[in-house]
């Protein structure tokens, strides 16, 4: 049985496939056709994994779509009354998924005739896709669940539990309430408007103080019934409820946008928004501080009581607010949840899995029996097409050195360049899933120097002074450097790092004292591992700093991206499988 989920027509176009209830492939369009956060039908993507499974489209059972057009449907009706462009727009869209516009666009991409197309094709409601991309792989066989971003189907926010192959909806939030576009709305105030640029806020948050907490309680509301999960937005404060946000979904070449959300009101009640060539000011840190901290609140008090009503302690989490790791990081302390599980495509991009998974065990009843402990479910490249990419780059003639080493040589002679201060690309086997770096599509640098977080940002990253770059460490190791050994595999938590440990990994420890960690073990990610065991043999040390092998870019995905990264940024040295690239000496 083969199933392909697409994300289409919506930011984090991606796709996957399931064959036997095993992920065989999965990848975000933006890794192929190099735009970021790419909407659009994602061809190539699909391509991939069919290349990966070695099927064609005619060996596609079923097509899972994580989009269903008739999902509150009386909601949609409603307004778009209230909202005819705002409807118009996603009427264009919708129309893509409805009257075969999927199968046909599948077929034409393919080059099969539709009628010939035997896949049955499922539309499945947005945040149960969300769902099941976390529940169904997850090592839990029953755990709570919970899904928050800012819109999909006209819902924000989805909880329930799972059991077995089967999951159970409890409750949702419908639109216009939402976390997501609350966080958005206070991003673009706050003068970062493209697309996906609340990550930016959130590392921002840790620079300043909540003073202006009281003012966030009235732009998020919640009764503080034990009973209830649910929230309130003061509308009054945005637009999208009047409006519709102006959104681009469909565009397959340009990276989304959205429009503003926020009203004047919030400028009235906050102050004037900040122009995003100005200068960051204390004020601006401390209305980030007020918003990480109001989400916290609310978000942690969600799954507090979820806890309370199931009484289970294990809970799957996905959906873009998932994504916020300051806050995953809180659940051990702050709700009785014991074990979290965030997949590491927790946002859009991983509907495309969700959505497949819960055809094969939602709707087909079949059995559990694949457990998503890795996120290396890209494509990867043959020794031939590595060196064939390196002598196509000339980087011998352009005055580097280049050498092939086995495997364990390789560790020790690039953990020696590290360890040395040099900056490292780090090249091997598939590429990632989601949009972290985990040690096959990275650079990676030594966290015991302090400058080395400004010289990523300003050398390599060309990006903010402020953000911060993240630790990878052994994961036999975590409990001796950070306050928490609970597996963080996929970056989604972030931990308190030891006082103690703190002056010996400055680098990529946050202003408040925190790290997104890594948790890298060795049976997810041996070559990685051992680069890191070796540093840690030279410097005591079992910790690298680790950040994504890209510029201003989606992660570097095929080998001629890694090295044209390489080439015009200023790194040191290239571990390309098993090619090192070096600078000459002179």
């Amino acid at each position: 049985m083969n199933i392909l989920g697409i994300n289409a027509y919506h930011g984090n176009a991606s796709a996957a496939i399931v064959c036997d209830g095993q992920l065989v492939a999965a990848l975000e369009e933006e890794r192929c056709n190099r735009v970021k956060y790419a909407a659009g039908f994602p061809a190539g993507a699909i391509r991939y994994c069919l290349r990966a499974a070695n099927l064609t489209l005619g060996e596609i059972d079923h097509v899972a779509v994580p989009r269903n057009p008739y999902a509150r449907l009386g909601t949609k009706l409603f307004y778009a009354l209230r909202m005819p462009s705002f409807a118009w727009e996603r009427v264009r869209v919708l129309r893509k998924f409805a009257g075969g516009g999927i199968r046909e666009t599948l077929a034409r991409t393919l080059g099969t005739d539709p009628a010939k197309l035997g896949a049955r094709f499922h539309r499945i409601e947005h945040h149960q896709a969300h769902l099941a991309s976390a529940f169904y792989c997850s090592p839990f066989e029953c755990a709570a669940l919970l899904s928050a971003d800012g819109l999909g189907d006209f819902a924000s926010t989805m909880w329930g539990t799972g059991a077995g192959p089967r999951m159970e909806i409890q409750g949702a939030v419908a639109f216009p309430h939402s976390l997501g576009l609350y966080y958005t709305a206070v991003t673009q105030y706050l003068g970062f408007l493209k697309f996906g640029d609340e990550y930016k806020v959130m590392g921002l948050a840790a620079y300043g103080q909540p003073e202006q907490f009281d003012v966030f309680r009235d732009i998020v509301r919640t009764n503080g019934r034990a009973d209830d999960s649910s929230f309130r937005l003061g509308l009054h404060y945005f637009v999208h409820h009047r409006t519709g946000p102006e959104m681009s979904w469909a565009e397959a070449d340009k990276t989304p946008a959205l429009g503003r959300v926020y009203s004047e009101t919030m400028a009235q009640r906050l102050g004037p928004a900040r122009d995003p060539e100005a200068p960051l000011e204390d004020r601006h840190r401390n209305l980030a501080a007020s918003l990480q901290a109001r989400l916290e609140e609310v978000y942690l008090g969600m799954l507090r009581r979820l806890a309370q009503r199931t009484g289970l302690r294990a809970v799957c989490l996905a959906g873009g607010v998932a994504f916020n790791c300051v806050a995953n990081g809180k659940i051990f302390d702050e709700t009785p949840f014991e074990q979290v599980y965030v997949q590491p495509a927790a946002g859009d991009g991983g509907l495309a899995v969700g959505a497949a998974f819960y055809v094969w065990h939602q709707l087909l009843g079949r059995p559990r029996a694949f457990v998503m402990d890795h996120a290396y479910w890209g494509p990867e490249f043959s020794k031939e097409q590595i060196r064939a990419a390196v002598e196509t780059s000339g980087v011998a003639r352009k005055g580097y050195a280049v050498r092939e080493l086995p495997e364990e040589e390789m560790a020790r002679t690039a953990a020696k360049i590290v360890a040395d201060g040099k900056i490292l690309g780090w090249f091997q086997g598939r590429a990632e899933w989601g949009p972290r770096a985990l040690g096959n599509r990275s650079i990676v640098a030594d966290p015991r120097r302090p400058e080395m977080k400004e010289t990523l940002n300003r050398r390599i990253k060309h990006r903010e002074s402020f953000r911060p770059f993240a630790p990878s460490i052994l994961a036999e190791a975590a409990g001796e450097w950070f306050t928490k050994s609970q597996p963080s595999p996929f970056m989604t938590l972030a931990y308190p790092v030891r006082r103690e440990k703190r002056g010996k990994i400055p680098a990529p420890t946050h202003v408040d004292g925190t790290g997104r960690l890594q948790t890298v073990t060795r049976e997810a990610n041996p070559r990685y591992w051992r680069l890191i065991q070796e540093f840690g043999n030279l410097t005591g040390v079992p910790v690298l700093l680790n950040t994504s092998f890209n510029d201003n870019e989606p992660i570097v995905c095929r080998p001629e991206e890694a090295l044209d990264c390489f080439l015009r940024t200023q790194m040191d040295a290239l571990a390309l499988g098993d090619i090192l690239i070096t600078k000459m000496a002179t």
